[in-house]
């Protein structure tokens, strides 16, 4: 039987993964727990130490391990810590690739992070059902903005999958881009995860308030960002998402704030970088023009 499979002993701690929930995994009561699911149990942890920026703990932890789902595991902490494992990843996939789930997962993430995308899906698409590659494929289909191989890619593991919570949060990722009544739709999935105590977490509560925000309930998107705060007040996604409701409302003080907030936060994240490069390139726009003043007489 699938241990993930709502008949199966590991399908809650596998939600509160997906569900972004890690230290509800970390926590999780594990001790009933069949032999059989040992090395899935450890890997959802060990990848949940490595969400919550613990990479270099879990590269220590498993300096020795020879088990190529461990090893891959190892590649990517080493990958989030800027250590250079692109190749021992693709010797790995070369290995263990064709067959090994957590192997597809973990090297295909570090060979997307490093920019060989193709290289990724190619390992990803070589898994036999599994809905956590599906999520993964749909996730870099919305990077490309390929929002239709996306939907393509959802809507395949719909017919295997059912009603799987998986399943669901992927069309959801992709009912967000799609727009119009799809937010809607969207908003359903995200607050079932976020109000969930087994699955609520920062997370669940930023995807909850991005589909209020697209629906314009920006009272009901803000109490669910601070909601998502109160859990950490370090989570640079929400701060992130905070600018953006706070702009919405034209609050110019918290918004430069909140900037200074997200900078100490994660000086890296995607938005932080984003501001840079839109601000290099207006630079190297204005620098072209050179103003010209006449004067009166």
């Amino acid at each position: 039987m699938d241990p993930y499979s709502p008949e199966g002993e590991l399908i809650n701690i596998h939600s509160a993964f997906h569900a972004g929930a890690y230290q509800q995994v970390l926590d999780f009561d594990t001790s009933s727990f069949s032999s059989a699911n040992a090395l899935p149990v450890r890997v959802l942890k060990l990848r949940s130490q490595i969400a919550l920026g613990q990479a270099k703990a879990v590269s220590a932890d498993l300096a020795s391990e020879k088990t190529p789902d461990l090893v891959a595991v190892k590649l990517l902490a080493d990958f989030e810590q800027g250590k250079d494992v692109v190749q021992q990843a693709k010797k790995l996939a070369e290995q263990h690739g064709q067959e090994n789930l957590n192997v597809q997962l973990c090297v295909g993430m570090v060979l997307e992070r490093a920019g060989e995308t193709e290289a990724a899906l190619e390992l990803l698409s070589k898994h036999q059902g599994s809905l956590d590659a599906v999520a993964l494929i749909v996730q870099i289909h919305l990077q490309q903005n390929r929002t239709d191989l996306a939907i393509k890619e959802a809507q395949r593991a719909r017919k295997w999958a059912q009603d799987s919570l998986l399943v669901n949060i992927a069309e959801s990722w992709v009912g967000m881009r799609e727009g119009g009544e799809k937010y809607q739709s969207a908003f359903y999935v995200f607050e079932e995860l976020a109000t969930t105590s087994q699955s609520q977490s920062p997370h669940s509560l930023v995807a909850q308030a991005v589909s209020e925000l697209h629906l314009g309930r920006l009272p009901e998107a803000e109490a669910a960002l601070q909601q998502a705060l109160s859990i950490d007040a370090n989570s640079a996604d929400t701060i992130a998402n905070l600018i953006v409701l706070n702009t919405l409302l034209g609050k110019k003080e918290e918004v430069a704030g909140l900037k200074a907030q997200l900078q100490a936060a994660d000086s890296q994240h995607r938005v932080v970088q984003d501001w840079a490069e839109k601000k290099s390139e207006f630079q190297k726009a204005a620098a072209k023009y050179n103003p010209k003043f006449e004067v009166a007489t």
